[in-house]
């Protein structure tokens, strides 16, 4: 560890009389992984996990190519704590602290099954090419009832009222406040953790709120992500209820969405390459854009990852079902909001609430980038109702997995490592699931076929 990354953490020790800490690392599915290490040994020893943790399904199993990618030995990786994610972690019982790490192979490479270590790798891209993306995601989530037993469905939380929402509630004031005591407890815990969260919203589901986040850099922006998530649901423990980033939690319902603002900054100058000299949009934006349409469908799993996701892609507008853009045009996958040239953007809209944040951040920004390398045009923009088109986006994680294994140039940039493992892994996940018998098919197939 260099020496002030090491003299900058134990300040913030010394100074926070910090107990112990939480050693941070993202999996694949985007879950912290790590271990707690008492704070006066923390910078005394060398911090390793097994590679293993990086492979592992949601439901903690293996797929049969972990062993041909990582060996049969299930080795140790080393862990380098990055003093940027340096944060308190309020809702613990002691003085604690976390600390987001690296990961590195035991010859000092980052290792290529890490999620943080795919965005640094498409984030070193624009740097060589003098430019530095800024993005501004808004999350989507849940509030429901306490739920121990999964065969039940999920249902809306008791508000301060005594009574469960029933109608849509779009943008109420009077229906945020029904969570009053969580939204306060979720502010000063992010403000406790640094997280530069700004704007809430009730969403149009059933205790379904919306968090937009300040814009900045991707992977501060991600790792802030990655801990949001993990604050949200603990604050919902604290007030008696569950807080879920599922795509689709409850069939009747709209999904949850992670919708990513993006733009392009030039280095030297900090002006947007969005915006042309006269103040419209340049070619760098269409062909940014163009990337988008293109590579969209091939990185589809990355967007939508889990077997759930692809229940939220539906006419009801709550998430895009084709490829089309449009100038603030909701309808549309990808949107061009209304702004000043200086702030010349596009909305991501594909990308559900349960994404792992440093490869959806990763998928997005890499087809852009592969965009206005190969200055790919996109189609004119679409002003109608794009949801009374056909649908042109996977159906199932199983189809949208054979995408990412079909484009050359998006597995050179992931690295056709990740790309083999990440595929196994979901795949394993896609099999454990078809093996569940669903309610609809005892309903409707049980006596009738």
């Amino acid at each position: 560890m260099p020496e002030d990354s090491k003299s900058k953490i134990s300040d913030w020790i010394n100074s926070n009389k910090i107990a112990e800490i939480e050693c941070l690392v993202p999996d694949m599915t985007g879950n912290a992984r790590g271990k707690f290490i008492p704070a006066n040994k923390f910078l005394k020893q060398e911090s390793r996990l097994p590679e293993g943790i990086l492979a592992q399904t949601v439901t903690g199993e293996y797929s049969d190519d972990f062993w041909d990618l990582l060996g049969t030995i299930d080795g140790d990786m080393l862990l380098e704590p990055d003093p940027a994610t340096i944060r308190m972690v309020p809702w613990a019982n002691e003085v604690t602290g976390q600390i987001i790490h690296d990961c590195y192979t035991k010859d000092g490479k980052p290792h290529e099954f890490s999620s943080r270590a795919i965005l640094k790798k498409i984030l070193k891209l624009y740097d060589q090419d003098g430019l530095k993306p800024i993005i501004a995601p808004e999350m989507e989530f849940y509030l429901v009832e306490k739920n121990p037993n999964p065969g039940l469905p999920l249902k809306p939380p008791m508000g301060r009222s005594g009574r469960p929402e029933t109608a849509r509630q779009s943008y109420s004031i009077d229906a945020a406040n029904e969570f009053e005591s969580f939204v306060e407890g979720m502010y000063s815990c992010c403000d406790k953790m640094n997280l530069e969260v700004d704007t809430l919203i009730h969403e149009s589901g059933a205790a379904q709120l919306e968090v937009n986040f300040v814009h900045g850099e991707p992977l501060s922006i991600a790792d802030q992500v990655f801990t949001f998530k993990r604050a949200v649901r603990e604050i919902a423990f604290k007030e008696g209820m569950y807080a879920t980033f599922m795509a689709k939690p409850m069939a009747s319902e709209p999904g949850s969405a992670t919708h990513i603002h993006q733009s392009i900054l030039d280095k030297e100058s900090e002006n947007n390459i969005f915006s042309d000299k006269e103040g419209g949009y340049s070619d760098q934006f269409f062909h940014y854009l163009g990337g988008l349409q293109k590579y969209s469908p091939y990185v589809m799993s990355l967007y939508a990852p889990n077997v759930n996701s692809y229940r939220r892609f539906t006419r009801e507008i709550s998430a895009p079902i084709n490829l089309h853009w449009g100038y603030d045009n909701r309808t549309t996958g990808l949107r061009v909001p209304d702004s000043d040239p200086v702030n010349y953007r596009v909305e991501n809209r594909f990308p559900g609430a349960d994404v792992n944040p440093y490869l959806a951040v990763a998928a997005t920004l890499a087809s852009g980038y592969l965009g206005m390398k190969n200055s790919i045009k996109p189609t004119e923009a679409y002003t109608g109702n794009a949801y009374e088109l056909d649908f042109d986006v996977p159906r199932t994680l199983e189809e949208a997995l054979r995408g990412l294994q079909e484009n050359k140039e998006i597995s050179e940039i992931f690295g056709d490592k990740f790309i083999q493992l990440y595929t196994s892994i979901k795949l394993v996940e896609f099999e454990q699931f078809n093996k569940v018998i669903s309610s609809w098919e005892r309903e409707h197939l049980l006596l009738n076929v």
